[in-house]
């Protein structure tokens, strides 16, 4: 068996469990403050201000990268990697006009491991981006989106391992 092969099965069921139907609550608390409660009891304070929680659209990149993060990690972890770290950079521009939608997003992944091969990062990002992140694949078909990243050796900690 091939590793693309072998990934493909391991991959058999990723996200098969997930419930199609997610449910939220959004309270208007006072001024433009807003607490919204998931569905699993996880809060998330927005204020347009932003003195008391996030902008709704910073939550909004943060949701992107949080969903590319696990997908690529957890893609990574399969292909046998040894990951030491992992941060992802993101920026994104906005239309300067109403709807003030993002054109365009930029992420840099920051990637520390031994022996990390491009080719299979590569693959992680692609899988994710084309077929696994439900977040990307719910924003605007015309957003460019671009990801990039860079590769430092690191030593693993009993706690990468």
């Amino acid at each position: 068996m091939t590793e693309s092969e072998d990934l493909q099965q391991s991959l058999a069921g990723y996200k098969d469990k997930v419930n199609p139907l997610v449910k939220a609550t959004l309270e208007w608390e006072k001024d433009l403050l807003f607490t919204g409660r998931t569905g699993e009891g996880y809060v998330i304070e927005f204020d347009a201000h932003v003195q008391w929680g996030c902008k709704p659209t910073d939550a909004l990149l943060l949701s992107l990268a949080g969903c590319m993060g696990i997908d690529v990690v957890m893609f990574l972890q399969k292909m046998k990697v040894k990951l030491a770290s992992f941060m992802i950079k993101i920026s994104g521009e906005r239309n300067p006009t109403p709807p003030q939608y993002f054109k365009k997003i930029d992420m840099l992944l920051l990637i520390g491991g031994k022996d990390i091969d491009v080719k299979k990062v590569e693959r992680a990002v692609s899988l994710s981006h084309e077929k696994y992140c439900s977040v990307y694949n719910s924003l605007r078909k015309d957003m460019i989106v671009n990801v990039t990243y860079q590769i430092e050796e690191k030593e693993l900690t009993k706690e990468t391992n």
